[in-house]
């Protein structure tokens, strides 16, 4: 059994308010757009495969109610264009609501040219929306199998493996099971899995409130440390990969990730311990040529000088809060995990632009 962030029923959406874990579980109903906006920009949904079946669903939410407004396809088709350009603005660096939006936009511009009627137009882009929900969990369980695959190849037959992964990318993260964390998990369910040790990820703590606590629920072995303890980890205790995920990999194979995984790459490489990224193929912008062109969201001060509402830092001082930062290509030595196989990063452009 995983955990379930994301549930739509009956045309009714809802999210874990994942800002009050690891301490209460409450989910929140989105009814439009602008929940959706809010609850992404918030992180209360957070994680980039999540951030985008939300931001869709939310749409579809929103088109369950507000349907009868429509007098034509095509006000219908300027509604979904817009709607889908203002949930991108929630959180620019995770590329797959982009991605998935821009995809959804040509569908329904498909749609509005075809010669069905409104409400057909209107059901079918709701279940172009709820397909995502559905095919995000066999697309995380065949990325996953190909990594624990790859990952296995270069090991003794007998050994267990001991990982390190930073923030939160298992259930929580998208609709189910995970990308990074799913790895994990398939690791574990082939009794392959040694030890797993998850970094605090500071400021927001993703890897101490929610990567913790979905380990903790599925009984995986595992330790905490903080974000600074990496170096020490590789040094003292044998670590056989670091296992990661992504918000978007340029077509090179730079990788933008959460803050601090940089600083990871940059101490496997010194420790000779492989370094995976871990990602769907929606997570891929070939339209960019290096991690330069990655736009990096920058989040408030509170979110550094303070945890919760308590304030931890001295008054006055600046802070500055990067969300993520860019991995070159060339420290990503392990590879990177697809569901369409395990790659170097210098052959994603040559091998996913044009299909496998």
């Amino acid at each position: 059994m995983t955990l379930e962030a994301i549930k739509w029923k009956d045309g009714k959406l809802q999210i874990l308010d994942q800002l009050l874990l690891p301490l209460e579980c409450k989910f929140i109903d989105i009814d439009n757009t602008k929940e959706g906006w809010e609850v992404i920009n918030k992180m209360q949904v957070r994680g980039a495969p999540a951030i985008a079946i939300v931001g869709c669903l939310s749409l579809a939410a929103e088109l369950q109610t507000c349907f009868p407004k429509f007098a034509s396809k095509s006000e219908l088709h300027k509604f979904i264009k817009e709607k889908i350009i203002y949930l991108i603005s929630a959180r620019p660096t995770a590329v797959n609501m982009k991605i998935s939006g821009e995809d959804l936009i040509m569908n329904s511009r498909k749609l509005l040219d075809s010669e069905i009627s409104l409400l057909d137009y209107k059901e079918k882009v709701i279940g172009l929306c709820v397909q995502m929900l559905e095919s995000d969990v066999t697309t995380n369980k065949t990325l996953s199998k190909f990594g624990c695959d790859f990952l296995l190849k270069e090991l003794p037959d007998d050994n267990n493996v001991t990982v390190l992964t930073h923030c939160n990318t298992g259930s929580l993260a998208t609709a189910g099971y995970g990308t990074a964390l799913g790895m994990i998990r398939t690791l574990h369910s082939r009794n392959r899995l040694g030890h797993v040790y998850c970094t605090e990820t500071r400021p927001y703590n993703q890897g101490a409130r929610l990567t913790a606590y979905e380990l903790v629920f599925e009984k995986m072995p595992a330790t905490l440390i903080c974000d600074d303890m990496v170096g020490a980890l590789m040094k003292i205790r044998k670590v056989n990969a670091v296992i990661v995920g992504s918000d978007r990999i340029a077509r090179n194979g730079d990788t933008a990730n959460k803050i601090g995984t940089y600083q990871l790459a940059v101490l496997a490489k010194h420790h000779n311990v492989p370094f995976y990224v871990c990602a769907p193929t929606t997570s891929i912008d070939m339209s960019l040529k290096n991690g330069s062109d990655i736009p990096i969201e920058e989040r408030p001060e509170n979110e550094l000088s303070h945890i919760g509402k308590q304030r931890i830092a001295a008054p006055g001082i600046k802070c500055w809060n990067p969300a993520f930062d860019v991995t070159p290509a060339e420290l990503i030595s392990g590879g990177i995990v697809t569901e369409k196989g395990v790659f170097a990063p210098d052959e994603l452009f040559s091998k996913l632009s044009v299909g496998i």
